[in-house]
């Protein structure tokens, strides 16, 4: 087993060249309800996945899914976290509106990610979202508010000397994927206020 990485729920292996997310049993749960919930999160992060490919994301292709395991295609590329940095301003812009654009289409086929940074895109000819993990259906004004306010923290934490222009290009690209877009800034505005608050 050639293990690729290791998270709090999950490993990853390469096995017969295709990556393979197993989720690990976790001990100080009930073993039954363990298995149950590993198999349930399991399932579900293969169906977002399939359907994010569906609505035109980039994603590692799913092959087959057995009881904790993903069996799935390892696309071979940079992570936009490096490749960011390095990148002339004009290809920057046109990443973070690429960046937009996919998290406008997850959001308008009704999916959260739920883990939007740049250490979760790998760009082989394109951008690729990976790690499906907390990804969730829904058409929540709140939840879509989050996601992208998940991403500008981690723009802010990782890629702060480019934050306006990653930011307002990724907006850009937002807008003209989500029709619904306006409701959702709104909402992102009231989210800050509301950690803004919490701070003092």
């Amino acid at each position: 087993m050639d293990l690729v990485g290791r998270g709090a729920e999950a490993i990853l292996y390469m096995s017969e060249g295709n990556l393979v997310k197993e989720r690990i049993e976790k001990g100080y749960r009930i073993k039954e309800i363990d298995e149950r919930l590993r198999k349930r999160r399991t399932k579900r992060e293969s169906r977002v996945l399939s359907k994010a490919r569906r609505a035109g994301v980039p994603t590692p292709s799913v092959f087959r899914t057995e009881k904790y395991k993903i069996i799935m295609e390892f696309v071979d590329g940079k992570r936009l976290k490096e490749m960011i940095s390095e990148v002339s301003e004009k290809e920057r812009r046109e990443l973070a509106g690429e960046i937009g654009s996919l998290v406008g289409k997850l959001h308008a086929a009704g999916m959260i990610h739920g883990d939007l940074t740049t250490s979760n895109m790998i760009y082989r000819n394109k951008i690729h979202f990976i790690d499906f993990g907390l990804a969730t259906h829904s058409n929540s004004v709140e939840k879509r508010a989050v996601d992208l306010h998940l991403l500008h923290q981690a723009y802010q934490s990782t890629h702060y000397s480019f934050l306006e222009e990653l930011w307002s290009n990724t907006i850009e690209g937002y807008k003209k994927e989500f029709e619904d877009w306006e409701s959702v800034l709104k909402r992102l505005e009231k989210i800050r206020k509301r950690g803004r608050y919490s701070k003092r």
